[in-house]
């Protein structure tokens, strides 16, 4: 094994490697002493040596505004990259000997390597994990000053422009503008041309490729059509989808367990039962002649990292040890080693959703790079669709905010007292539809979905239209009752 900085997890029986591969130890006295927690992440130098200070940063984050499993991983992640690259480029040096120079140097590798480079949300990610750590060092008294250049910049927030103190190699990017949004039919051609290899008249490009066009234009689509983020779609177990059942039903719900979720607040989002019949048809076909043949091929008797499933409900499963696990307590490095156990005990077919060629759970990243290549192909044709995961999320937030809208309007026509006053015909108009949009995306507070409203063509249209409706139908009103 190479000299290398590593992440890994804790575990009682073994510690999981995070970046190379299955290597398993028994955690080390120093982590009990330490106070080390069951699955939590920890750097190792390398040399092999544990950094007290470090490795108590990654233990504290969760008191530092970072509370997700999923978010604690990443931020671990990026802290440890950071320390790799100052030991294999820098000199050998560590991350308390770093400064502006090491982080510049750093921005060059991982934003401008050509094919390896990082996309600007991701590198920005790991921007605030190391203005984290900073400021966590400074409060312990552990750094003198800032490692860092910071200065003042304009960025946008819900609430408007505004003026903040930034890291100088923070990268201006979507986050920082305007939500960006495309038509529901460039979405469309997009995923046809970039995802699925077609021309963009239509029919199958010869010259394509490319593989699993279909798997990804599916991801695509599930964002779509829920306004899940990219973790959360990217982090669902096979048995977590909703039945395919016959009747009344128009919709799925699919529930998204806290340990996946942003800031651990689990909720529920719907598809529709057209996209719950394509996703079951891909589970039931091309899913699983997939792992048919990696199954074959003994593909999966070959890790020895894997827990073992005996049986999967929609929100806890059985362990092959007959103990019980709910999905709200398994982080997303936990469910990539979920498998089915096999009936000779070994394991099976993973419990992971998306899988790549190899029959192994793909990773966030992997979609991030599908969607850079889909956004290379379209623009070959002249097509100038940039469009990330985040996109498609806005994309299904302003479709289903004109619904609701919709909703509200033809609800309201359906009541018997007719006479409104104005501020309770704009709150019902306005509030009621956003805060139901709110709990769908699963933001924190109603204000950060209101920036959709600018990007609804006819939002103005139908609150205008509908307030002049509920007026005219008011002096109506006022005219019977003062002529009686």
């Amino acid at each position: 094994m190479s000299a290398t900085v590593e992440l890994r997890t804790t575990r009682r029986t073994r510690t999981a490697g995070l970046r190379l591969d299955a290597w398993t130890v028994r955690p080390c006295t120093v982590l009990d002493r330490a106070g080390v927690k069951e699955g939590q992440p920890f750097i190792l130098g390398a040399d092999g040596s544990y950094d007290v200070h470090l490795n108590r940063f990654l233990r504290e984050l969760d008191s530092w505004g970072v509370t997700a499993d999923n978010s604690i991983e990443s931020y671990s992640r990026d802290v440890m990259l950071f320390c790799r690259f100052l030991s294999e480029s820098r000199n050998g040096k560590t991350i308390w000997e770093c400064d502006s120079e090491d982080l510049r140097a750093y921005k060059r590798v991982r934003l401008f390597s050509g094919l390896d480079s990082v996309s600007v949300g991701t590198w920005n990610r790991s921007i605030a994990a190391l203005d984290k750590w900073v400021a966590w060092a400074l409060y312990e008294e552990l750094l003198t000053k800032e490692p860092f250049r910071y200065a003042d910049k304009t960025v946008m927030t819900h609430d408007g422009p505004r003026t903040m103190r930034v890291n100088a190699e923070h990268v201006a990017g979507p986050e920082d503008e305007p939500v960006r949004f495309v038509s529901f039919e460039d979405y469309l051609l997009w995923r046809d041309v970039g995802l699925r290899g077609e021309l963009p008249e239509g029919g199958r490009d010869p010259r394509w490729r490319g593989r699993n066009g279909e798997r990804n234009a599916m991801f695509a689509d599930l964002i779509v059509y829920t306004g899940m983020r990219l973790s959360e779609a990217s982090s669902l177990l096979v048995p977590e989808i909703p039945p395919l059942v016959t009747g009344r039903r128009i919709t799925g719900d699919v529930h998204l367990s806290k340990a996946v979720t942003k800031r651990n607040k689990a909720r529920t989002v719907f598809m529709t039962l057209r996209m719950l019949r394509s996703l079951h048809h891909f589970i039931d076909i091309e899913r699983d002649e997939l792992v048919t043949r990696r199954l074959a091929e003994g593909a999966y008797a070959r890790g020895d990292s894997a827990v073992l499933v005996r049986r999967a409900g929609r929100h806890a499963l059985t362990l092959g040890t007959g103990r019980g696990w709910s999905y709200a307590k398994i982080g997303p490095a936990e469910r990539r080693r979920l498998a089915r156990v096999c009936p000779d005990g070994s394991a099976g077919e993973p419990l992971w959703l998306w899988l790549g060629e190899d029959g192994q759970p793909l990773s966030p990243s992997t979609w991030q790079s599908a969607f850079r290549r889909a956004n290379e192909r379209c623009a070959k044709f002249g097509i100038d669709l940039a469009i990330s995961p985040h996109t498609l999320r806005h994309l299904y937030a302003v479709h289903m905010l004109g619904l609701l809208l919709r909703q509200t309007i033809r609800a309201l026509g359906r009541r018997d007292d007719q006479r409104l006053a104005r501020a309770e015909l704009r709150r019902l108009l306005i509030g009621n539809p956003m805060r139901k949009l709110q709990q769908l995306l699963g933001h924190t507070h109603e204000s950060t979905v209101y920036i959709y409203l600018d990007l609804l063509d006819e939002a103005q249209e139908i609150v205008l239209a509908a307030m002049a409706e509920w007026d005219a139908q008011a002096a109506v009103l006022d005219r019977v009752e003062v002529a009686a």
